[in-house]
């Protein structure tokens, strides 16, 4: 018989195998990990099997300082901005944050994106801190993603937006396709969540996944009824894609590479949704080896795609060590969000 420590009476069925779901959890948490490190490396080491070395160490040596510190000013404007955002999410979602919280989280959630990639992530982070503020797991579970959708959206938009002039630069038929099917793919899925909660929502509120699915769809749709709150969402998605662009633009500057502001403006927006697919850490291998390609393809030197996604990295690396400063600042420790992710497993279970 299971007996709870210090009584006298069996343990409550729901309890008996907790030590075995959380060591499943974990043991799938660190494998997922592992399988995202692999493939990080495999794709760093094809990328740079691709490329001349020789040519990629002698634009690395010519590096100015100046171009990168300004690249690196405006992703830290950007990550103040994505706060922004997400503080307006989170109230469509109920959950009050000031935006001095939001920065701060922001920061934090951005040194374990891209300092420390662990098991927890940067969503994870930030779940959790806005959970803690009084809001619940669930709300801010949808305040996070609903704030990845939008962001996902608004690239999704901007790359079918410029599907005429990027064509003008890419002339191959399958990767003219596989734009189309990426940016419409994107768009569709977008409008489909939101009919999950709308037309289908007796449908999906049946089981625990889709349930909470549902009612971030209904979130969602709060937030695009609202003029106000979707002005300032769609407002701050255009500029936060605007600088991710100026700052790779200043990365090409810092290598004086014969690349335009133009040509980034219309590669960019695909190469980043790529990499937005979950399957490496912090997204390199897949940025690098999708820059090669959108490089290759518009006819520019590879080498100085790799070169423009590396540089990207370190300045995006560079903003996660600014948030590991924050972090620590902020008096936060690590056995305390070890056991916030305890508490959220438990609540994915009861729901």
């Amino acid at each position: 018989m299971h007996l709870c420590i210090g009584h006298a009476k069996p343990c409550p069925p729901e309890f008996r195998y907790l030590p075995l779901r959380k060591g499943y959890t974990s043991m799938r948490r660190t494998l997922l990990l592992v399988a995202k490190a692999a493939t990080s490396i495999l794709l760093l080491y094809l990328s740079l099997r691709w490329v001349d070395v020789r040519s990629l160490t002698e634009r690395l040596s010519r590096l100015d300082p100046n171009w990168m510190a300004f690249a690196l000013f405006l992703m830290m404007i950007q990550v103040a901005v994505l706060a922004a955002r997400w503080r307006e999410i989170a109230a469509a979602c109920g959950a009050n944050l000031s935006l001095t919280s939001a920065v701060q989280i922001s920061f934090i959630a951005a040194f374990f994106n891209q300092v420390l990639p662990s098991t927890i992530g940067g969503d994870g982070v930030r779940i959790w801190l806005l959970a803690r503020r009084g809001a619940g797991w669930a709300k801010a579970t949808y305040s996070v993603l609903i704030d990845r959708i939008v962001g996902v959206f608004a690239l999704a938009i901007i790359v079918v937006a410029c599907l005429p002039w990027t064509f003008e630069l890419i002339h191959d038929p399958i990767a003219r396709a596989l734009l189309l099917f990426v940016g419409f793919g994107v768009v569709v899925a977008t409008f489909l969540f939101t009919l999950i909660g709308t037309r289908y929502r007796q449908f999906f509120a049946r089981w625990m996944l889709t349930r909470h699915l549902s009612a971030a769809s209904r979130a969602a749709v709060t937030l695009c009824s609202s003029v106000r709150l979707i002005s300032i969402v769609v407002g701050c998605s255009l500029v936060i894609h605007l600088l991710t662009i100026i700052a790779a633009w200043c990365c090409i500057r810092a290598i004086a590479a014969p690349v335009s502001f133009i040509q980034l403006l219309f590669l960019m927006p695909p190469v980043l949704l790529v990499a937005t697919i979950p399957i490496s850490i912090a997204g390199w291998g897949m940025r690098e080896s999708s820059m090669i390609v959108a490089f290759a393809y518009a006819g520019l030197a590879e080498s100085n795609g790799l070169t423009l996604s590396i540089l990207f990295g370190a300045a995006s690396f560079a903003v996660g060590v600014v948030g590991g400063i924050v972090w620590v600042i902020s008096g936060l420790r690590v056995r305390s969000l070890v056991r916030a992710v305890a508490e959220a497993d438990a609540f994915a279970e009861k729901s």
